[in-house]
């Protein structure tokens, strides 16, 4: 079935450079640079080799954009194949679980390729403004009690309407643990880190920044993105940051169930024992006294960030007297969500 002239249009719209050039990256889609966002260095008390990834960059202000790219990359896979005969009716819109970070991104790339509007499944607790500027820019959002239960994909299908469509929280036909964030995790290890802190929510950053450093430390065909030390790497320690609280600050960090992470004490236990990562490398859970302190940093170097955003900071400072002073400490800021 051909393609109508508006799919045809929005297929051409949407150019995807390369998959792995560093020369030719995808990413943002309106001006593609690797690295695509900036790593600078910081002053923490008593550290003195402190270093900030700042996804508050990206164009609505969080990692999440990149998720949201890969989406709109997705629906392109969608048209060829439309093209090519192999489907035919109109194409799938997405579900998704989510607090309005993830949703916002992808919506804001959705519009702007005129893809089909995001379903989205939020909390009956949801802030108001934030579930108000989802359904301003045109999500289909529905409440329920998030807390109770985990939902399998066919239940958050249901709840939003869209039994034909994907559900994009655990979709693992779009592998989000290796496709999301690939470009990032290249961008985060390139750097060499020994200490590497990330905040922890889904679980899919931590887990891409895991898997892409295992494969360049046991490879001798690296990814044409990877300039890393590869030695380093090996023992770099990756401290993912998370929290139990639900009232914590760090909001976006906490969930009561999250059915779809492939993280448990085993899968970390053997990286390390193989020698794919620093024996620290764990997921923590954070206090807030200690949130609050790397809030205050952040303000006072002008750092562009939300609580959740910079929960790797708070982890670094609990756990300071455990940590060598003088060693490279790589602080990923996951960014602050712009309402454009």
């Amino acid at each position: 079935m051909p393609l109508s002239p508006e799919e045809e249009k929005i297929l051409k719209s949407i150019r995807v450079a390369s998959e792995n050039d560093p020369k030719k990256p995808e990413f943002p889609p309106n001006n593609p640079k690797f690295p695509a966002t900036p790593t600078y260095q910081i002053q923490v008390p008593g550290f003195s080799d402190v270093w900030l990834k700042d996804e508050s960059k990206n164009p609505t202000g969080t990692h999440k954009d990149r998720m949201a790219w890969e989406i709109v990359v997705t629906y392109r896979d969608f048209l060829l194949s439309k093209k090519r005969g192999q489907i035919e009716g109109p194409l799938p819109a997405m579900s998704i679980i989510s607090s309005g970070s993830a949703a916002i991104a992808i919506q804001t790339q959705l519009k702007k390729y005129r893809l089909p509007n995001l379903k989205v499944l939020v909390d009956n607790d949801l802030n108001s403004e934030i579930s108000g500027y989802l359904e301003r820019i045109e999500c289909e959002v529905y409440k329920t009690d998030l807390g109770k239960k985990p939902f399998p994909w066919k239940e958050i299908l249901t709840l939003t309407n869209n039994p034909e469509g994907f559900d994009i929280t655990s979709n693992e036909a779009l592998d989000p643990t290796a496709r999301f964030y690939d470009w990032l995790s290249y961008e985060i290890i390139n750097r060499s880190p020994d200490y590497c802190f990330i905040p922890f929510g889904t679980g899919n950053l931590y887990e891409n920044v895991l898997n892409i450093n295992k494969k360049e430390v046991t490879t001798e065909n690296h990814d044409p993105r990877f300039s890393g030390n590869i030695e380093k790497l090996r023992n770099c320690n990756f401290l993912g940051a998370t929290t139990n609280n639900p009232k914590s600050k760090a909001e976006k960090l906490y969930s009561p169930h999250l059915p779809f992470v492939h993280y448990d004490e085993q899968w970390i236990r053997l990286y390390k024992q193989a020698g794919y990562c620093g024996s620290a490398s764990n997921v923590y859970l954070i206090e807030e006294k200690y949130l609050d302190e790397a809030l205050d940093i952040a303000k006072g170097q002008n750092i562009d960030c939300e609580p959740s955003g910079i929960a790797g900071l708070a982890l670094m400072l609990q756990m300071k007297n455990e940590l060598p002073k003088d060693k490279k400490m790589l602080i990923v800021d996951t960014g602050k969500t712009k309402f454009l």
